[in-house]
């Protein structure tokens, strides 16, 4: 087993639910994904790009899906967070009900499509 793969499957629940959840949503909107262990959480690239990210925060009481060109998304930005980062934007979970799928699958297509454009948006 792959540490990313590690990582998921030791966090408890709900935590392990929500992870799998959104991981198996990533890997099937994005053609080719590969999740792979950086910074001690799994992280998604698409042709060597870096797409997006998950967290468990025990301490905050929820799960993190955030996205490396969130300067560039433009759909659903209204529900992400951005507290005490500069520039990376999530959708934070603290149920799996709370996933909207739809949502979800709208913004990974984005994010996927923007792979090119860098972390910073510049004018």
């Amino acid at each position: 087993m792959n540490p990313a793969e590690e990582y998921i499957l030791s966090r408890e629940e709900p935590y392990r639910s929500m992870l799998l959840h959104l991981k198996s949503i990533i890997e099937v909107v994005i053609p080719g994904v590969n999740m792979k262990y950086k910074w001690s959480i799994p992280c998604f690239y698409a042709e060597k790009k870096p797409i997006c990210y998950l967290n468990a925060s025990y301490k905050g009481g929820f799960v993190d899906i955030a996205f490396w060109n969130s300067a560039h998304l433009t759909k659903h930005i209204e529900l992400m967070h951005s507290e005490k980062r500069k520039v990376v934007k999530s959708f934070r979970y603290r149920t799996l009900e709370e996933i909207n799928d739809q949502i979800l699958i709208e913004v990974l297509q984005e994010a996927h499509a923007l792979k090119e454009k860098g972390f910073y948006k510049r004018d």
